[in-house]
């Protein structure tokens, strides 16, 4: 198959593609990739491949047309190509939870600055290694990398990236509406779990428990589809506190013993500070002192790991109604404490201080 033959057949692929007859838009692709002897052909076919996979959530395959693009790249020997073969390889990885391996490959498409492509893809190397630091409860670089991600997508109105960014964010609870449009419209299936599980943590806060319930369910089922095990944790925890609200406790602790050992497979020490906080007021009503002081005890163990106190004054973060202040380096503070302290650097990385945030 020549170059003319390969880019008409991987346009009607796309087209297929955009008119929802998904399996025979990946048939197109595959015999193109079978028979293309135009790498740069067999590349693009590569990438449509990448991203039908990833919006179906079957993140395995993505992996494995990410590793084919990758060889791809190098025998064409372009910096553009490779770098847009990394971030895919990166992307791959954020689903299937493989957090250091996400980190590791953005940073290798950080460390290729100056190529013809890395300023349309910045915005979504940002995100993908922001959700990474998110995922290993790293939250001031986390922040670093969404704060960037959102400043690429309003300087190129990439309206996708934005919604994205504010979905990591957790900021999209005023746009939940508009994000499922978005998602139904693409058939994005990890971005309709993300949408359902935020309609159920709606309902749970309304007390409304039983419009709650049927949400996780399908949020869940979306989850362990995609196998997004992060997700999973937090369906799991509002399940969990659902069955609190109802006074179901043995039934809410099975749902935090499920979820604990998948936080604690991918080192994510958010999910396991927030399920040993609603472990210990669980027992703590219960009365059961062992596993209460258990709870306790690791509950103040992620707290030291995450540094969620202020460097100040030592006290835990949240544990009273103060006021914070962020940095420009993302650590925070008690206002009061950077008061008294007169400070004009970061008492934690010296860096100086130029406009606080407030939280």
């Amino acid at each position: 198959m020549g170059q003319d033959q390969t880019k008409q057949q991987i346009e009607k692929g796309l087209q297929l593609y955009q008119s929802n007859q998904t399996e025979k838009a990946l048939q197109v692709w595959m015999r193109v990739l079978e028979k293309t002897m135009d790498p740069a052909g067999r590349f693009q076919v590569l990438g449509c491949l990448i991203t039908a996979h990833s919006e179906m959530g079957r993140y395995k395959d993505m992996l494995k047309f990410a590793v084919v693009q990758i060889d791809t790249a190098r025998e064409l020997e372009d910096p553009d190509y490779l770098m847009e073969s990394y971030l895919n390889l990166a992307r791959s990885n954020e689903k299937l939870c493989e957090f250091q391996k996400t980190i590791s490959y953005c940073k290798t498409c950080l460390n290729m600055q100056g190529t013809t492509v890395s300023l349309q893809l910045n915005g979504q190397v940002s995100l993908s290694m922001g959700n990474a630091f998110l995922g290993l409860s790293i939250f001031q670089k986390a922040l670093e990398c969404f704060e960037k991600a959102l400043r690429y997508a309003h300087n190129n109105d990439d309206k996708m990236l934005e919604c994205r960014v504010c979905c990591s964010l957790g900021s999209f609870y005023t746009q939940i509406k508009e994000s499922m449009k978005i998602a139904l419209q693409h058939g994005d299936r990890p971005l309709q779990a993300l949408c359902l599980l935020c309609f159920a943590d709606i309902h749970r806060s309304r007390a409304d428990i039983q419009t709650a319930f049927p949400r996780y369910d399908s949020s869940m089922s979306i989850m362990t589809e995609i196998g997004n095990r992060l997700g999973q944790i937090q369906v799991l925890l509002g399940v969990a506190k659902c069955w609190v609200i109802q006074k179901e406790l043995d039934k809410a602790l099975e749902g935090i013993e499920k979820a604990e050992e998948l936080a604690e497979g991918l080192g994510n020490k958010l999910g396991l500070l927030k399920l040993h906080c609603l472990g210990e007021g669980i027992y703590r009503t219960k009365g059961q002192q062992r596993e209460l002081r258990d709870h306790v005890v690791k509950f103040h163990e992620c707290v030291e790991e995450m540094e969620l106190y202020c460097g100040m004054c030592g006290e835990s973060i949240g544990e009273k109604n103060s006021q914070l202040q962020a940095l420009p380096c993302s650590h925070f503070f008690h206002l009061k404490c950077l008061q008294t302290n007169g400070t004009r650097g970061c008492p934690n990385c010296r860096r100086s201080s130029m406009k606080p945030g407030f939280v």
